[in-house]
Formats: C-alpha cells, structure tokens, sequence
C-alpha cells in the first residue's frame, strides 16, 4: 500500500486538472501542507475502468483516470507526468486495445498491479457489421451484393478485437467480477468490502441486462446504423444488428461505396436513424443521413462522460442509449 504526501497548491490541482488525474503526487516534507493517503490507489486508463475501480472500490480507494472527460479514449496520448502517477499507484486498471498509448506506458511501468479488463472475458473479431442474427438478414438480402462473406459484408477493412466490451453489460460484469478478484488479492484487508460492492455492481448489470433484454425484444427493424463500430457486443447480445459507417476506429472514413450500400441497406430495413456519439464529429452521420433522407440521434459509446452525456454515469447513459434504439428501432 502506497501511503504518500500529496502537495496541494493551487499549482498543483491546475495541473492535475489539465492531465485528467484526480490527484498529483509530490514529496512534502511540510505534512501541514499536505495530505496523507492510506487509501488503496488506482490509475484508469478511461472512463469505464474508472466507473468499475469507483463502484468497485468505494470508500477504500483513490481513483485518476489517465483520459480527460470529452478527450477521444483512442487519442490518448501518455505524458511525462502521467507516466510518473504510474510508478506511484497501486494498481493499474486499462483495457489493452483500445489505448496503445496506454497499453505501452502500463506495461513499461513498475506498478504492481496491472490488471487488463481484456483478460477478463471473451472479445471477439467484428467488421462493419455485427449481429446477433447477420444470418437471418443475410437470407432476407440473397441475391444481392448485400451478402459476401459469413458476417455480410465485406467492407475492405479487417476485422480487430473488438475492445467495446462495457457496452454489453454481460461482459461489464464479467469483467467487474475479475477487477473485484484483482482487488481483493490486492488490498486484502477490505477484501470483504470489495466483494460485497463486486456483487452489487454484477446485481445491478444483471438488471441492466433484462432492461434491455426486454425493451428490444419486439421492434419493427433489428438493424441499426452507428459511426463507428463501438455496438457490436450490444447487437450480439440483444439480436440486433448493427451497421458501422466506419469500422472500430472513429476516425476511420467511409468509401463512396459504404454510404451508397448503407443508403440502399436502410430502405430494404426500414431505417429510420443514423446513430451519432458525444466525442466525435457528427458531420459523417448527417452527410448520411440527409442523402438517405434520415434521422439522426445519439447513440453513447460511453467512453467518457461530459456535460453533453444524457446523463452523469453509466448507467444513466445506458438507459438513454436504451431509449434511443427503442426509438430508432420502432417498438411495437
């Protein structure tokens, strides 16, 4: 357990603010002047570890997060400082291929505790397009140049490991499960607590789950168009369908070809929204959207909370995503 002084001046909090660390650490010898902390420390990579270590950790822990809220998670980039708050911390709680920057600092660092949310459940490669009955919208397509490979499209692009993974609240909770494990072992002596508020958090997944389980169940149109492929574990899980304009990257950009195939896709489906989200530019979504004669609304990858997320946690958001598909999708 890392029990350190921490100096804070005015300097200070500026410059943890302009990192996006909850905290910066110095040595004091001035102890009036300082602040000690016996606390269990942990440095996120982004805002869902952050959300898991705080739900996770409650009372016994010190959370920073290495992303700023509104800064693009895939943008990250480790600064000096930031490399420093590694040494320090306890534990290190990151999501490896979603944040290269942040993968390589990690593992570059002394920090005992290094636990991968990756390692924690099943990802999966994902295209263009994801879902959980490709097949059935295949058959509905045949005979067009809609069907060319086993998930329906082949986009030019390849396939990653899709990290979204906190989008589908079965795999948030599998992997809340092994952070809760990772923390028990780690600062055993409020092992009990860690658990208890470990199964709340599953608890409450679990009731995530059936709410969307149950509010999608019977819709006019399964498919659903995003930006960027950050939805495909949710499609999977709930029997949707979900079209990229882009592929896992945000900043990837469409080919003429995509938008025309994705124009003509949404009249055969009955697509009435093209999905946008809080963090990147929805000009892509509109160009769509106006060409296809659509709508277009938020759809929260949840990669950050700001004061333009529809609400102030990720539960909140997640039931606003849950509306906006509701809407989108045409519940009967």
């Amino acid at each position: 357990m890392n029990v350190r002084r921490r100096h804070i001046s005015g300097i200070a909090v500026t410059a943890a603010a302009a990192l996006g660390l909850g905290t910066l650490s110095a040595c004091s010898g001035d102890s009036a002047a300082a602040g000690n902390t016996d606390k269990f420390d942990v440095v996120a990579s982004f805002y869902p570890m952050a959300f898991l270590a705080e739900e996770i950790g409650g009372d016994h822990v010190s959370v920073t997060s290495l992303t700023e809220p509104g800064q693009e998670p895939h943008d990250l980039e480790i600064s000096a400082k930031q490399r420093a708050q590694l040494e320090e911390t306890d534990a290190a709680l990151f999501l490896k291929g979603l944040q290269p920057s942040a993968d390589e600092a990690i593992a570059q660092s002394g920090v005992k505790t290094k636990i991968d949310a990756a390692t924690l459940t099943t990802l999966e490669e994902h295209g263009s397009e994801v879902g959980g009955h490709a097949a059935e919208h295949e058959d509905e397509h045949a005979g067009e140049e809609h069907a060319e490979d086993e998930h329906g499209h082949d986009h030019g692009e390849e396939a990653g490991k899709d990290p979204h993974i906190w989008l589908d609240p079965v795999k948030y909770a599998e992997v809340a499960e092994g952070v809760g494990k990772a923390f028990e072992k780690a600062d055993p002596d409020h092992a009990a607590d860690y658990k208890k508020n470990t199964a709340a958090l599953v608890e409450r997944l679990g009731g995530l789950n059936t709410k969307f389980e149950t509010g999608l169940k019977d819709t006019k149109t399964k498919v659903f168009i995003t930006t960027h492929a950050a939805f495909g574990y949710l499609a999977e899980r709930y029997g949707l369908i979900e079209e990229a304009i882009s592929g896992l990257s945000p900043e990837s950009e469409p080919s003429a070809a995509r938008i025309k195939e994705l124009e003509k896709m949404a009249k055969a489906d009955g697509v009435s929204t093209v999905f946008y989200e809080t963090l990147v530019s929805d000009k892509t979504a509109k160009t769509v959207a106006n060409d296809a004669n659509l709508e277009t609304d938020v759809l929260d990858p949840i990669e950050g909370i700001t004061d333009k997320s529809r609400g102030d946690d990720y539960f909140q958001v997640m039931e606003a995503n849950l509306k906006a598909l509701q809407t989108a999708l045409g519940v009967k």
